[in-house]
Parts: C-alpha cells; structure tokens; sequence
C-alpha cells in the first residue's frame, strides 16, 4: 500500500481495500499530515476463512431451512390429502344415512306411530338403543323414519327448484335486454324477503302438510340457481362455438338446446346438491313451529319439537340423537358438493395442490 502524505478531512475516516474489508485511517493527535510510510489500517481476514454466524438475540443459532421473508410458503399436504378424501368421506356418510333411513322402519319390529306410555322416555338400552319418547315411541325407528320424510322432501324441492331455476337463468341469459331486467328484478324480490318468512306465509295459505312444505320450499329456493344458470349463460353466449352454430343458419333455440343448456348443466347440478341441506333444514324450521306435517307424522322437525318436553324431563336422548342425523346429513351432502366443485373449477383443484 502506498504511503499516506495527504491531509485526511474528518470524513475520510475509512477506505475499503481490495478484498472488500475495511482499512481506518486515523489522524495524529493535533491534526495536520501523518508522518511519511505509517498508515493506520486493519489486516482483513483472507476471504477463504468461514465467517461464523452469529447469535440473534433471542438465544438459538440461525434455521437455515426456515423460509425467508418475501419468500411464497407451500401449502402442506394436509389440505390436499382432505381434499381428495373428502369424496369418499361425503359418500359414506349418506350411504350409511341412507340405508339407516330405509332399512331400520322396514326390519324393526316397532311401528313408529304406536305408543306406549309405560314405556315413555326410556333411557338408550339394548331394546332402544337411542331410547323412547315421551309416547313411548321407539327413537330408533322413529329417527329413521323421520330423516327419510325429511331427505325425500329435500331432494323433491331441489329438483323442481334447480328445473325452475335452470329454465328461468336460461330464459334471461338468452334474451337479455327487457327480459332479462324483469327477470332479474323478480329475482331480487323473491331474495329481498326473508325465505323461512315467505316459507311459513305460503305454508299457512295452503293449510299446511306436505303438499305446501314442498311448494314453500320450492318457490323459495329456485332464485340462486337462476342467478348461477344466467351467469353461465351470458358467459357462454360469446363463444365462438355459439357464434359458428349462428353463423350456420341455427336459430336462437335450437342454439339453447343444443349447446346452452348442455354446456350449464354441471353447474346446475352442483347447485341442486348444494341445496339438498338448506332444503332440509328449511323443512325441520317449519316443522318445528307447527306449520309442517302432521303431528303424527315423523320428520327430523317434529322429532327436534317433541323434544322440547322430553329434555325438561331430562330425556336428553330424544334431542342428541335427531339433531345428530341433522348435522351428519349436512357434512355429507356438504363434502359431496365442495369435491364436485372441484372438479368442476381446475383453478381451485390447482390451489389445493400447492
């Protein structure tokens, strides 16, 4: 290095070497130039020698593994894993629910409407495994027999419900214009109410029983498939398949049939499972406050009712039991219908896999 004759300023108080270390200059006591041939530097360390690393404050030595900030995380395989068990999962469930809800009213010796008061509100036994209520009745039987009115009503409303829907959304998706402002504005009305309030309005014009709690149901229900089918519709209609099918002579309708409606199935479909469990619990409401089937009758509704008075009774059986059939159906047809959604959208599937 060569000798410093220079006068150093006060900010000249460091200069980096050729290996990237840094060499101090210091001034002599009173200033001025520093004697010829003496420097002030500090020897850096040749760079093949390891720098250790060093110690954060909270005591432990530095992860490198650990991902770094800025950096993306990925997702581990538990939800992945789920995601593709989540079908099985979901079909499980309503089969076992299913064939509980067939088999057990059709091989059990008891008949769900007979009572028998001596025996009320027997505790879970190995002759009532989920006990009796306050009639006498065997829950058993009677559990089964109402989750089979229920899931029946259910899916009936969702049929009709997606039918009127699909109709509807495609009717609007391919008019457009005057049409489909109308539709559409219907469609905000029949959502601007409450639908158990318009439900119980439409039980009680009918009388009530089964007839009105599938019409309540139904025409309380199509709105959401006619939202999704227009939707699908209007996105479909600027294809260049529906523009070639036009091109070629085919009228509005036949263009409709053939290519619209095909095309928006699936999600009217996934739509009509999704429903399944709103459709149930919208039946159990109603019969819960009276406005459903006939006190006699079995249904998940009338089963959560006459609970009431056999949990003040501390029957707690006559309301775990039902209510436990209500929430596995729910997870069951819920689980279905995420793993179809799935399928039918590859941009989620593709996040789940991260």
């Amino acid at each position: 290095m060569a000798d410093l004759t220079d006068t150093a300023s006060p900010t000249d108080t460091a200069r980096a070497t050729g290996d990237g270390r840094v060499a101090e200059l210091e001034h002599p006591a009173g200033g001025g130039r520093l004697p010829t041939g003496s420097t002030s530097t500090v020897d850096a360390p040749r760079t093949a020698d390891p720098v250790p690393a060093k110690e954060p404050a909270g005591g432990g030595w530095i992860d490198a593994a650990r991902p770094r900030a800025g950096m993306p995380r990925r997702r581990g395989p538990g939800r992945a894993g789920w995601a593709r068990l989540r079908p099985a999962v979901g079909l499980g469930l309503l089969a076992l629910l299913i064939g509980y809800a067939v088999l057990v009213p059709w091989l059990a010796d008891f008949d769900p409407r007979i009572t028998d008061y001596s025996a009320g509100l027997s505790a879970p036994s190995a002759e009532h495994p989920f006990g009796t209520d306050p009639a006498g009745r065997d829950l058993l039987v009677r559990s089964a027999a109402g989750l089979r009115v229920s899931l029946l009503i259910a899916a009936v409303c969702a049929v009709v419900s997606t039918l009127i829907g699909t109709l509807v959304g495609a009717l609007s998706g391919v008019a457009g214009g005057v049409v489909d402002q109308i539709v559409m504005r219907l469609v905000d009305t029949v959502n601007a109410v409450p639908h158990l309030l318009l439900g119980i309005v439409i039980v009680a014009l009918y009388g009530g029983g089964l007839p009105a709690v599938i019409i309540s149901i139904t025409l309380t229900h199509w709105t959401s498939v006619a939202r999704i089918v227009r939707a699908e519709v209007l996105s479909l209609r600027d294809r260049e398949f529906v523009d070639a099918a036009i091109s070629g002579g085919a009228s509005r309708w036949r263009v409709t049939r053939r290519h619209l409606l095909p095309a928006v199935v699936p999600q009217a479909a996934l739509a009509a499972v999704l429903m399944l469990p709103h459709a149930v619990w919208h039946e159990t409401a109603l019969s819960f406050l009276g406005l459903g089937l006939a006190p006699h009758d079995a249904s998940i509704g009338i089963l959560l009712d006459e609970a009431r008075e056999a949990t003040m009774l501390g029957g707690w059986w006559a309301l775990v039991f039902p209510s436990a059939l209500l929430v596995v159906a729910t997870l069951g047809v819920a689980a279905c219908g995420a793993a179809w959604r799935d399928r039918l959208t590859p941009r989620r599937r593709t996040e789940l896999a991260l």
